[in-house]
Parts: C-alpha cells; structure tokens; sequence
C-alpha cells in the first residue's frame, strides 16, 4: 500500500478491520507479552525456541496492527445508499449469468481489504471486478482466466 491510496471500505468492512485492530492491541498484545515472560523464564535466549517464535509472532502482529492503522487512516467510507445503480461501482451488488453454464452468481464488490471470495466480496482490483466497474444491466463482461476467457452477462446491479 503506498502512501497515497485511498482504501475503500463498507460500513461492515470498516467495522471488522476497527475490531481486528482493537483486539491486536488489546488481548493479542496481552497475550503475546504473557508468552515473552514465560519463554524469557526458560533462560538461555540464543537457544530458546518458544523465545524466537514469540518475537516472530509479536513482528508479525504489530506489522498488522500497523497496516490496519493506515488503511483506517485513508478508509473512504462506501455508502450503499447513496450508490449510483445505473453502473457497477465499489458497494454495490452485481447478479451475473455465465454464459457458458448459464448459472447465475452473486458477487458484492468491495475494495481489496475487504474482499473474500468464499463470501461472495469481490476486490473491484481483481481481474473481474476491474471489468464490471462502470458496466451496465446487459453488458457481456469477458475475464482472462488461467481455464480461458470466461464471460458474463451483467443481470443486475443492487444494493445491500
């Protein structure tokens, strides 16, 4: 993430990265010290395997806990509301038609902080959702897939 981009994010994605972090610095925090005082207890730290995992866990979180404070920083706030539904934008909902199975897939599109394809939350960043930003009901959208070119008739654009 460079300095300057813009994350953007639901309510809901808002909400759940504000709960990550709370809980990162409060019981993860708590928690990771209470396993540095017990490793520290074993003595001998150059050899002390419980010691280095500890640390390499303690990294790892407080470099998430510094990603999540920047991308709170530069969070622009999705409005489903106030959501234009004549295109595909970021917080709205679309229904597509593979054409070639003619089966019908409900995706919401979000930003990538909060995307998760087992939720059916796609990043407006990933290869799909950079095709259906700005299309219209009706507009066949074509993605470039490992399988081959996989296309989509737009059915339908709502919101939540």
């Amino acid at each position: 993430m460079s300095n300057n981009d813009e994350v953007f994010l639901t309510k809901e994605g808002l909400a759940k990265l504000e709960e990550e972090l709370r809980e990162l610095k409060g019981a993860g925090r708590k928690e990771l010290a209470a396993r540095l005082k017990l490793a520290i207890s074993y003595g001998d730290l150059k050899e002390n395997s419980e010691y280095h995992s500890a640390k390499e866990d303690q990294s790892f979180m407080e470099t998430r806990i510094m990603i999540l404070e920047k991308m709170l920083i530069k969070a622009q706030i999705v409005d489903a509301s106030n959501l234009d539904l004549s295109t595909v934008s970021v917080g709205c909902i679309v229904i597509l038609n593979d054409v070639e199975y003619s089966e019908k897939i409900e995706y919401r599109v979000v930003g990538p902080a909060e995307a998760d394809v087992l939720d059916n939350k796609i990043s407006y960043e990933s290869p799909l959702g950079k095709e259906l930003i700005g299309k219209k009901v009706g507009d066949i959208i074509s993605v470039n897939a490992p399988m081959g070119v996989i296309k989509y008739e737009l059915l339908e654009i709502k919101m939540l």
